[in-house]
């Protein structure tokens, strides 16, 4: 159910910023001066900029004090590293506009991106949060040819395995001051900070994807869930535990706590065993087992689209959680995460990975990993073709879908 907010469209005086666009950034000398000229050249002219130095040691806080220099919507707020969501609660300190915008240091709005994101807002009142679909940009500005589109936010399902999160693309985020407030606002997840505030988001409105690309998102190895397969392994803990936080919620039991020391523990982990190990501490047998194979799918997802694969230690771990843990799912679910098991073991494979793809895959579906690896590396492009056009006619055991 809904709660009720007060004062959602209540608009500032005349003087004041209708929007507040908050920045945090990280040692970003070589992207943040575009980042920032591209609010500032935003079709909406009420805006502030918020930026918070999270203790740079590059050339982050000579480029911003020469930006600053020139423009007055700038604010510039300095503090010792400490991390994402601490630079977020310094900004948010400082906001006053009744909509605050999301924007990372390395990544490029649109010019009318506030402008569609506010006008929706406004027009629609049950909506408490907006963003949109954003492409792909390497290190160099060049388009790498994806667009990121998120799954409709209508399918969130935290007992999906793993959740499908009702998620948004935060760099190119705009909510309601108030919704974000009441709903306590991000809590001190290492990443996934935003995963776990659109869980608590929902409960005071409608979140919205609109059909239209909001920007350029930034993929490179320097970007925080890109950065590593370690990250990609905090990740897929964090984003999963606050799907279990989620549940618990929807359950009316005890909510789940986090804590600024929790990214201590992460330190001495070196596999998805370890952080496995350190999250599920405070739950208890059912949810220790989903949270186990909740990452394991977590990973294999993010590998599809981040600069990763896993190593052997999480092949093991992945194909020993889906062994053990196979009845959380239901068979749709089971069905989908084998495929893309499959499908990550196949790519493994043909980097020549092959201890590593066939400890992710069952013995018993070594025969079929083997009939696509022949199709997909053995056969002429032309053959290959052929084959897919029939297999689109007819079922065929190549793909599993077949007798």
């Amino acid at each position: 159910m809904e709660r009720e907010i007060n004062n959602l469209t209540s608009l500032p005086p005349a003087d004041e910023p209708i929007i507040d666009v908050l920045l945090p950034v990280f040692n970003a000398e070589a992207t943040i001066r575009s980042a920032i000229a591209s609010i500032q050249n935003q079709t909406v002219a009420e805006t502030r900029i918020i930026v918070v130095d999270d203790g740079s040691t590059d050339g982050t806080a000579s480029t911003l004090r020469e930006i600053a220099a020139e423009e007055t919507r700038l604010l510039v707020l300095t503090k010792q590293n400490s991390g994402i969501t601490d630079s977020l609660w310094l900004g948010l300190k400082h906001c006053r506009a009744p909509f605050l915008a999301r924007h990372d240091a390395d990544d490029l709005s649109d010019p009318r991106r506030l402008e569609m994101e506010l006008a929706y807002l406004q027009a629609n009142s049950d909506c408490v949060a907006v963003s949109g679909y954003a492409r792909h940009i390497d290190a160099h500005d060049r388009l790498i040819g994806h667009i990121a589109r998120m799954r409709p936010i209508e399918e969130a399902d935290c007992d999906w395995i793993p959740a499908r999160e009702p998620y948004l693309i935060q760099p190119f985020l705009m909510v309601r001051r108030d919704a974000f407030l009441a709903a306590g606002g991000y809590r001190p997840l290492h990443i996934a900070e935003d995963s776990d505030l659109y869980w608590r988001l929902q409960g005071y409105g409608r979140l919205h994807n609109l059909d239209e690309i909001m920007g350029s998102y930034r993929i490179h190895p320097g970007s925080i869930t890109s950065r590593s397969i370690r990250n990609g392994r905090i990740t897929a803990l964090c984003s999963q535990l606050a799907a279990l936080s989620a549940r618990r919620r929807r359950d009316g039991k005890p909510d789940l706590t986090f804590t600024s020391s929790d990214a201590d523990r992460y330190v001495e982990a070196s596999s998805l065993a370890d952080f496995w190990a350190i999250g599920s501490r405070s739950l208890d047998g059912d949810e220790r087992r989903r949270l186990q194979v909740a990452m394991a799918g977590k990973l294999i997802e993010l590998c599809f689209y981040r600069p990763f694969e896993p190593d052997r230690a999480d092949c093991r771990f992945i194909r020993d959680a889906v062994q053990q843990n196979g009845e959380l799912m239901t068979p749709e679910n089971r069905r989908q995460l084998a495929e893309a098991i499959l499908t990550t073991a196949l790519r493994l494979a043909g980097k020549g990975l092959i201890g590593e793809a066939s400890l992710l895959v069952p013995r018993a579906r070594w025969p079929m990993m083997a009939a696509r690896l022949a199709f997909r590396y053995g056969l002429p492009d032309g053959v290959r073709s052929r084959l897919k056009a029939r297999r689109h006619r007819s079922p065929s055991a190549l793909d599993g879908s077949g007798s």
